[in-house]
């Protein structure tokens, strides 16, 4: 373990991704660029070496295909993923600033030149970064001095999500709380720093949490009634977020989407403890609907005949 402090003075613990790892995840990094090398020259393999193309080109276009496969892949991948690189993925590795944030393209640019022309440079036989790596406390080659930054790894034991509760007497002023100003990003370090609360030091974690209770505090409203301790503050704003992220996630929505589904009023409040009352109160009952006998059928008349065996007129018999 070791210690990154961070703009607000806070210390954090964190594990420094050490010189074998760092080589595994580099020698990954080294066959994906060989094999995308590879593609990208035997596409020109056609041009370079037939009679169309003079030996100082198809050296030039070389040098510039390496260039851009060697550099650009760690410089394109560590600033889209914010210090990570498809090694770095798979043995849960992240590139940091030394203050613990995330890099950006300053950053990843040095560190990749500083790879290339000096840490893993042939000319000196690829030594510098691995002298420096191996002699610093946080296994820093001289990329990484240059630029700032520092290897942790980020895959830890994995952790349980945080008990969030809110104390009795205290649910009535949780539910009236104004959370739309709270952004994701500030409730997830609050969460996270729940989570890891027992892994921190105490003058740390008092610290960072009254950091975060004091942010959180300026988001939200009102004050708590009584005076809380920051983890107890910052558990009850996370527990009443959460309670109404998943009332809100367990509105019924329309099964059917598009222009001809069927209009469905998307604020419908599920059933539930938290129901609100009906605003038009208690409804009479329904009509019980009562049925009338249906209508005699129509009699009809008995025919009649003369006494030829003829209808009279009138009968419902014809005579044909």
């Amino acid at each position: 373990m070791s210690q990154l402090v961070t703009g607000e003075a806070v210390v954090l613990q964190v594990r420094i991704a050490r010189m074998p790892t760092r080589a595994l995840a580099c020698a990954i990094d080294v066959i994906i660029q060989g094999i995308v090398l590879s593609g990208v020259i035997g596409l020109m393999f056609g041009f370079l070496f037939s009679g169309q193309s003079s030996e100082a080109l198809a050296a030039a276009l070389v040098t510039i295909v390496v260039l851009l496969v060697v550099v650009g892949y760690r410089l394109v991948m560590e600033t889209l993923t914010r210090g990570r690189t498809v090694g770095k993925m798979i043995l849960g590795l992240k590139v940091v600033r030394d203050d613990g944030s995330s890099i950006r393209f300053r950053h990843a640019l040095v560190r990749t030149l500083m790879w290339f022309f000096v840490d893993f440079a042939p000319w000196f036989a690829a030594s510098p970064g691995i002298v420096a790596s191996l002699m610093n406390k946080q296994g820093k080659r001289i990329g990484d001095m240059v630029a700032g930054t520092v290897v942790i790894r980020e895959r830890h034991q994995s952790m349980a999500s945080p008990p969030l509760f809110v104390p009795a007497h205290l649910v009535a002023w949780a539910q009236s709380l104004e959370l739309s100003q709270l952004p994701d990003e500030l409730a997830n370090t609050a969460r996270d720093y729940l989570a890891r609360f027992t892994e921190l030091q105490p003058a740390a974690r008092a610290a960072l949490g009254e950091t975060l209770a004091h942010r959180i505090a300026q988001l939200t409203a009102p004050a708590p009634p009584s005076p809380m301790i920051a983890p107890a503050f910052l558990s009850a704003v996370l527990a009443e977020r959460r309670r109404r992220e998943l009332i809100r996630l367990a509105v019924k929505r329309p099964a059917t989407t598009g222009p001809f589904a069927p209009a469905v009023n998307q604020y419908a409040v599920p059933a539930g403890p938290f129901i609100p009352p009906s605003p038009y109160g208690v409804l009479p009952p329904a009509p019980v609907p009562t049925f009338a006998p249906p209508p005699p059928a129509h009699e009809t008349t008995p025919a009649t005949h003369n006494a030829q065996g003829w209808a009279t007129p009138g009968s419902n018999q014809s005579g044909w």
